[in-house]
């Protein structure tokens, strides 16, 4: 399993996007999304991701260069997974499911809280998803598929809120995992940072998450 010592870095959620990336840059820590699971998927895009906290958000930056790059939904809560997007699952505190959090290229974000792939979801309503802090490199407008070589980054600040805690606390450790797919794509692929020891493609497996510690 694998393991992240979370730098903390404070007022990062207070951050224009400039000055969150600047901040990032030099204190976060980055790790790579670089794990072929699935052998009919052999596609790996150079994927990597920062990741920091502040009093409040944890967040995440990720920077993908690959084959192809396509964003066909807008609007929250939609399947941006068959977008390019990446994507963070987070066990719940209460040890009772865990939540995903998935974001397209253009920053459309689905999250919800689930027992499981398809038991006990529950998707956040607008005034929880307006709590979470998101940029893109690209413009948040739909775009069918470019072929070539793409790159992009996306930032995205969670408050540990919508992770299961209570106002005010911040967790020494979590549980996590994060990946990179783009299903409805000319090569669709599906790379993890933590492995996952299933047969076929399954990101809902947090009996695979890695673990993030908290500085």
């Amino acid at each position: 399993m694998k393991t992240i010592c979370v730098p903390r870095i404070e007022g990062l959620s207070k951050m224009s996007f400039n000055e969150l990336c600047a901040a990032m840059e030099s204190g976060a820590k980055r790790q790579s999304i670089d794990v072929v699971n699935w052998g009919e998927y052999p596609y790996c895009p150079i994927v990597s991701f920062d990741v920091a906290a502040d009093e409040t958000h944890l967040f995440l930056r990720y920077f993908v260069r690959g084959e192809g790059v396509k964003a066909a939904f807008t609007e929250d809560n939609d399947a941006v997974w068959q977008d390019s997007c990446v994507e963070a699952f987070f066990a719940s505190p209460d040890g009772k499911g865990y939540f995903n959090f998935e974001m397209n290229c253009i920053a459309t974000l689905l999250a919800a809280k689930r027992l499981s792939r398809n038991e006990g979801v529950e998707h956040f309503p607008t005034e929880l998803m307006a709590q979470t802090i998101r940029f893109s490199t690209l413009p948040h407008e739909a775009f069918d598929e470019r072929e070539g070589i793409h790159e992009w980054s996306v930032v995205l600040g969670i408050p540990f809120t919508l992770l299961g805690y209570e106002e005010g606390v911040r967790p020494e450790k979590m549980r996590a995992n994060f990946y990179k797919c783009a299903d409805n794509t000319r090569i669709p692929h599906y790379v993890s940072w933590n492995p996952i020891e299933v047969t076929s493609p399954d990101f809902h497996r947090p009996e695979f998450f890695g673990e993030l510690l908290l500085m």
